[in-house]
């Protein structure tokens, strides 16, 4: 991901009023398997794992980690001359992508990224009011939708494979932000002012951006499941930072379902982010001294937070952009593409219990994706080139690296036994 809600010191202040008092309870609530939508329409019926993937990488991906998704962003800006759309002529690349991802039946994702990179919008520091005053351009969204489209009729050419377009991650909390009592209504979008023939009689609201994308999917690419990105920040509360209890945390989860709501528009999985790097990367690159680490309550109050959504909307969620680092590999020393986190090992290195999948699962979440959301982030391919890494050990004992994987391999190994014992999807 590429923002986040501010940590000023008004908003740390903030959080520390609203953490919860010691041993207040984040048990997730019984019933909420019970409640879950159904899958989107085609979905396996297994939790799908998941990596950013470069393209012609499709079938040695697939041999190497035996994940079921892969995906790739679609970004550079709509109206810039270099967007994804210049990447091969005609914007072939989703074509090429796609469909080398059916022959290695994986389901692509593309995480459509592009409102924050087109002008005006592009050359404003604060990525907030670039995003917002993209959204309510004439001329600007005239383009985007033109781009959207183009991205729906390549998409198209593979029918009836699946093929998954994640829309726009940060824009949608920061929309919620700019909006009155979480409805999307009230923030200004040039939808039907465009002049394109099928959006005529939106709203020029962001409820009427998120419509219009519905409507040019439906008409374009039925194949294509489209993603909603959801921000838990979107609230102006973070729960990392703030670590509600119990209570507070569905209330933030009902807040967060009401402004999806408010949309209107019928989206067919929500996308999520825990982190954008790893938690040793944001420690020592970012100097946010240590925050980013998670403990096992962050799991449960994310986990709780993301059954409330889903139940809430009607949709189920993907995890997305997860870091790739661990604390287990001899390789993992903070250095350049080796960066320490334990997202990875709390949620694969159970198997076959998976208690942590299991009840994500029950949550409603149906796949996890992982990969670098920073240059100089963990990898679990070798992107730095250096071969097998063994440094000495300077965080405990660690394992001797399998491969030359920047993560030492720990991945690799993981994907794969969770490839002989899946958690079905409730």
């Amino acid at each position: 991901m590429h923002g986040r809600f501010p940590r000023t010191a008004a908003a740390l202040l903030a959080a520390a009023v609203l953490a919860p008092a010691a041993g207040a309870s984040l048990a997730a609530p019984a019933t909420a398997a019970a409640q879950l939508p159904p899958r989107p329409a085609g979905w396996p019926a297994t939790l799908q794992l998941g990596l950013k993937d470069a393209p012609g990488d499709a079938l040695k991906s697939r041999a190497k980690y035996r994940t079921g998704l892969r995906y790739q962003y679609l970004s550079g800006g709509v109206n810039t001359g270099k967007g994804w759309a210049t990447w091969n002529r005609g914007g072939a690349f989703v074509s090429i992508y796609a469909r080398e991802s059916r022959r290695a039946k994986t389901i692509p994702v593309f995480t459509y990224y592009n409102l924050r990179q087109s002008k005006p919008g592009a050359g404003m520091k604060d990525e907030a009011r670039a995003d917002l005053r993209n959204l309510a351009d004439v001329q600007t969204m005239r383009a985007y939708y033109g781009d959207v489209a183009l991205a729906l009729r390549r998409a198209a050419s593979i029918r009836p494979a699946r093929v998954v377009l994640h829309v726009e991650p940060d824009l949608w909390g920061y929309i919620q932000q700019a909006s009155e009592d979480d409805d999307a209504a009230t923030v200004p979008a040039a939808v039907s002012a465009t002049g394109r023939a099928e959006l005529q009689g939106l709203p020029d609201t962001a409820a009427g951006f998120a419509q219009a994308l519905v409507r040019l999917r439906n008409a374009y690419a039925p194949n294509v499941r489209l993603a909603y990105h959801l921000s838990d920040w979107g609230t102006r509360v973070d729960l990392h930072v703030s670590k509600p209890n119990g209570q507070r945390t569905d209330a933030l989860a009902g807040r967060a379902a009401a402004f999806e709501r408010s949309l209107g528009a019928r989206f067919d999985l929500i996308f999520t982010d825990w982190a954008d790097a790893d938690a040793a990367f944001n420690q020592k690159i970012r100097n946010d001294d240590g925050a980013s680490w998670w403990a096992p309550a962050d799991f449960t109050r994310a986990t709780r937070f993301l059954a409330g959504v889903v139940r809430g909307t009607g949709t189920r969620a993907v995890v997305w952009q997860l870091p790739l680092g661990n604390t287990v590999m001899r390789a993992m020393d903070d250095t350049w593409g080796h960066f320490r986190d334990n997202r990875v090992q709390t949620l694969l290195d159970d198997g076959p219990r998976y208690r942590l999948l299991r009840r994500l699962a029950r949550a409603g979440v149906v796949g996890l994706l992982f990969g670098a959301g920073a240059e100089g982030a963990t990898n679990a391919f070798d992107w730095r080139r250096d071969g097998v890494t063994n440094p000495p050990q300077l965080f405990g004992p660690t394992r001797r690296s399998y491969d030359a994987d920047d993560d030492g391999g720990f991945f690799r190994l993981l994907s794969r036994r969770y490839a002989r014992s899946t958690v079905r999807l409730p």
